[in-house]
Formats: structure tokens, sequence, C-alpha cells
């Protein structure tokens, strides 16, 4: 039976868990909604303008989900000196390096969307319309790199309400911008694909702006200068080897994902539309493990470098049940709900039964995804995330070599069946990292003493005169 004091514990790590994802999660919907208007003024714009936005947020949205994975690298080195602001200084700003680094790499990629645009034989009338807009969302991805070095610092401090906070105002502005700029309303001009360039640009500078002031007014290190002078490179390595192989998941991810896509559409169209709008929904609800799973990081960092493995791997355990109510909850719903959310997607009579047919499918994929997502924020606690790296090349390297033969052969069904059966695998290789590791920790403490005991019994017998 679980006694009192442990079952104690588990509400605290549930309740903490809870408390630091929710500003998270409801910051990640908003911005997903400020993105939906974006997407919407400009296909009443003009379709050219809609589809230069699309062919560049191919690039944007992996450049800044790389970004902000390297940066969640940096959440297990802040937790363990989180009241000692001389030992947390010189991490924020090598944190800060390694943004300016990272978001440098990625802003470069969306810079060189239309040359991306021309290999891959994009149309000339779309490259036409990007104008300057690779440009300014260049410089929205090396901006919300530095927004990141803040955010991930913050969470790790516990302050998510704060984050919270800069993400609202800055997809407040997000969205007013993009009326104004993109909608023109009333004898406003409009200014179409540059307009939401530079609303999204402005967003993310005031994002960034908040966090940062936050930072320096309301943490510990309020007062102190977040200059971050010469770089210190192997503080600054030591970071990139924690965020850098979560960098290489996402790209890993998003890369599959493109995979399975192709795979879709060489079903057919129907059939393309079908999966495009299932991978939305999975997006939308996955927001919320993402949430739970950053809450984890600070808890799970903690335990860990307290040697507390039982209060770690209870961290973990927390966390994904609650990610997997959330997101088992919010995708029941969808099924439930379907005949008044499919046509939300599509006009069309034909693909919609078809994409309420794939919604049990999509439960499963959300469900798995959100599982080994939370274990592999527990290993990002742990400063492991080379077995979360390896855990997704190796299942989806192997999905992606299979997919298109799947599809063929069985359909959507069949595709996403597989992905489901791809993140459980991850989910289980990534489980059982974690707890290797975790039982690492155990082990290191339980025997120390035990060690240092043998150390002064051989101590003992070399004092002994020799006989």
């Amino acid at each position: 039976m679980i006694d009192k004091g442990t079952r104690q514990a588990e509400r605290s790590t549930w309740t903490a868990i809870a408390g630091a994802a929710l500003p998270l999660y409801l910051t990640m919907i908003a911005a997903s909604a400020g993105a939906l208007v974006d997407t919407a003024l400009l296909g009443n714009h003009a379709t050219a303008a809609l589809a230069a936005f699309a062919v560049t947020i191919a690039v944007f949205s992996p450049a800044t989900a790389t970004v902000a994975g390297a940066l969640r690298g940096v959440m297990p080195f802040v937790t363990p000196c989180k009241e000692d602001p001389d030992r947390l200084l010189p991490v924020v700003r090598s944190g800060m390096w390694l943004a300016v680094t990272v978001g440098g790499i990625a802003a470069a990629a969306v810079m060189s969307v239309p040359l991306i645009g021309q290999v891959a034989g994009v149309p000339d009338a779309t490259l036409d319309e990007l104008g300057i807009f690779p440009y300014l969302l260049a410089g929205s991805v090396l901006v919300i790199a530095v927004s990141s070095s803040a955010t991930s610092v913050l969470v790790a401090l516990g302050h998510s309400k704060l984050v919270m906070r800069a993400g609202l105002l800055g997809t407040a502005a997000s969205v007013t911008l993009s009326v104004l700029l993109v909608g023109g309303p009333g004898p406003l001009p409009s200014y179409g694909l540059t307009g939401a360039g530079i609303a999204m640009l402005v967003s993310s500078v005031i994002s960034a702006c908040v966090n940062q002031a936050t930072l320096r007014r309301s943490t510990v290190l309020a007062g102190r200068s977040m200059y971050p002078g010469r770089p210190d490179v192997q503080q600054v390595w030591k970071l990139g080897t924690v965020g850098l192989p979560l960098a290489g998941t996402v790209l890993v991810k998003f890369a599959v994902l493109g995979v399975l896509t192709f795979a879709a559409a060489r079903i057919g169209t129907d059939s393309a539309a079908v999966h495009s709008v299932g991978i939305s929904l999975v997006n939308l609800i996955f927001t919320a493990a993402v949430a739970v799973g950053q809450a984890t990081i600070p808890l799970v960092s903690d335990y860990a470098e307290k040697r507390d493995s039982a209060s770690t791997r209870r961290s973990v355990r927390a966390g994904t049940w609650l990610a997997l109510a959330v997101v088992g909850f919010v995708a029941t719903a969808v099924i439930v709900l379907s005949p008044w959310v499919v046509p939300l997607f599509t006009g069309d009579a034909d693909v919609r039964p078809q994409i309420t047919d794939l919604l049990p499918l999509v439960l499963a994929v959300v469900v798995t995804d959100a599982l080994q997502a939370v274990v592999g924020f527990g290993l990002i606690g742990l400063k492991r995330t080379v077995p979360s790296f390896v855990s997704t090349f190796v299942c989806y390297g192997i999905l992606a070599a299979v997919a298109a033969p799947i599809a063929a052969a069985g359909g959507l069904v069949a595709l996403w069946t597989a992905l489901a059966l791809a993140n459980f695998l991850q989910a289980v290789g990534k489980a059982i990292s974690f707890h290797r590791h975790s039982t690492f920790i155990e082990t290191a403490n339980t025997h120390q003493p035990s060690r240092r005991a043998g150390t002064e019994q051989r101590g003992a017998q070399s004092s002994k005169p020799i006989r």
C-alpha cells in the first residue's frame, strides 16, 4: 500500500507541474491562434501571397522549433543554481551565446527560402511574391532565439506566468498588426505578405524585450547586467552538449513528418488533404504535452542534483499521467464533436468522412507522442539528451524508409498506424534510458557510504604494522 507521505508527495508533484504547465499551454494556444489569423488574412488577400507564406513557414517552423529545442538544454543547468546569482549569471550569459549561435544558423536557413524554393521546384509566381518576407522572418528567428534563452531560464526558475505575459503581449501585437497591415480595414492599404512579416517580427521583438526585462527585474538576477560579454567557450559547449541533440531530434521529427506528407500525397489528393488536417490536429493537441514536459524539467533537474531517484521518477510519472490525461481528453472531445470540428477544416463533402474516420488514429498518435515527449523531457532534466536523439533517429528513420510502401499498400490507416507505433517505440527506448540513468543516480547515492567505509577499512589495514 502507498503510505500517506507518498500520496502527499505525489499530489504536490502533480500540483507543481500543472501550475507551471498551464501558463505555458495557454501561451502556445494563443500563438497558434495568432498564426491562424495570418493564414486567414493572407488567404483573403491573395492566393499567391498565401502560397508564398506557406513556403516560407515550411522552413520557418522547423527553424524556430530547433532553436527552442536547443535552448531547452539550458534549463537543467539553471535549476541547481536558482538561488545563487553568482553561479546563475554565467549560465544565463552562456545561454545567450548559444541562442545567438543557433539562432544565427536558423536565420540563415530562413533567408535561403528563395534558393530552397528554386531547388524544390516551387513555381516562379510564388517565389516572386516573397519579396522581403524571408528576411523579416529571418530577423524574427534570431529575436526568438534571444527570447527563448530568457524563457528557458524563467521556466527553470518557476516563473511560467511571467513567460505567459510576454507571449500573450507578443501574440496580441501580432494579431493587431496583421489586421492593420495585411487586412487593411477601411481606408488603410494592405501590405500583404510584407505586412505579415512586419507583424511577426514586431511580435517577436515585444516578447523578447518583455522576457529579458522580466529576467532582469523579477528574478534573483535583479540589478545585475545581462550583457553576455566575451563567450566562455567551454561553458557554451557544455550547454550545447545537452541542447544540440534536442535540436537534432526536432529536425529529424520535422523531416520525417515531411516524408509522411509526401507518402500521403502519392495516394491521392483527398488523402493528402486528410493527412494535412490530421497533422494539424496532432500539432495543436500535442502542445499540452510540450507544456507539461517543460514544467517537469526543473523538478527532475532539482531532484537529480540531490541524487533522489525516487522523486526524480515520481516527477516524470506525474508529468506523463498529466500529459496523457490532457491530450487524451482533448483528442476524445474532438472525436465526439467531430460533426462540428471537421467542417472547420474543409467544405469538401467527400473529404469530411475520411477525416472523421482518421480521428481515432489521431488520438493514438497524439497519445503515444505525448508519452515519448514527457519521458524525453525527463532526460533533459538529467542532462542526457543523446538517448532521445538516438531513439528518435532510429524509430523515425525506419518509419521514413517504409512510409511510401506502407502508404501504397494500406493507405492512410496503415501510415498513421505506423506513426503511432514509431512514437510508442520511441517512448519505450526513452523510458529505458531514463530508468537506467536515474538508477545510476540512486546507485551512486546508495553505495557512496559503503565505498567510504571500504576506503577507511583499507586505510586501517594499511596502518597496521607489518609483521
